[in-house]
């Protein structure tokens, strides 16, 4: 992370590394202490996860089971303790980097689509619960990003790019969005992918 963080220094900004392991639920507190020092947080971007490999997860439950532990239990963990903190603070902003992998999950990467549907499903209700405290959260469901993740499969229709996301999430902070669509077409493909009926869903190749 060194080199990213003086390219960030470089154009000006602070910058601070903390190590952090999205699977030890038991050292998350202590990685928050250490961020926070002691003081109040405007805005935390969760945008860690693994895409996993289909494949091996079918073949291997452990490795499934791995994936929805990075993917899912890590975030819940995190987002638990940022409500309870900013809660406290009585301010601050959950941005939550969900996938529209998780509005209906496809069989050809069922296993992360399910750990995404968990993580939307989590933060909008946490999000809900939030009302009314000063703090709330924002989900982030971006198409296919071009990204080291992403890197050697095939692009998805309406693919898009880090940059792209990061001024829309910055667009959806400046308008108190409590959902962002990256690209924004995407909430309405989904919205007829949702429809679909099911025999007809199973046929899809994608």
């Amino acid at each position: 992370m060194e080199p990213a963080a003086a390219e960030l220094r470089t154009a000006g900004a602070t910058v601070e590394l903390a190590s952090f392991d999205a699977d030890d639920a038991t050292g998350h507190a202590g990685v928050l202490d250490e961020v926070l020092k002691g003081g109040d947080i405007d805005m935390a971007l969760l945008a860690f996860g693994v895409l996993g490999d289909q494949e091996t997860a079918e073949r291997d439950p452990a490795e499934a089971v791995s994936l929805l532990q990075t993917n899912f239990v890590g975030a819940v963990s995190v987002m638990l303790q940022l409500a309870q903190r900013m809660r406290a603070q009585g301010h601050g902003v959950i941005v939550v980097l969900s996938s529209v992998a998780g509005e209906r999950v496809r069989k050809s990467n069922f296993v992360y689509g399910a750990s995404k549907a968990g993580l939307d499903g989590f933060a909008q209700g946490m999000g809900d619960s939030l009302a009314g405290s000063g703090v709330r959260v924002m989900v982030v469901r971006p198409g296919f990003v071009h990204s080291k993740m992403t890197a050697g499969l095939d692009p998805a229709p309406f693919s898009t790019t880090p940059e792209a996301v990061a001024d829309a999430i910055v667009g959806g902070l400046r308008r108190d969005a409590d959902t962002v669509w990256v690209p924004p077409v995407l909430r309405w493909v989904m919205a007829a992918v949702r429809h679909l009926p099911r025999p007809l869903f199973r046929r899809l190749e994608f």
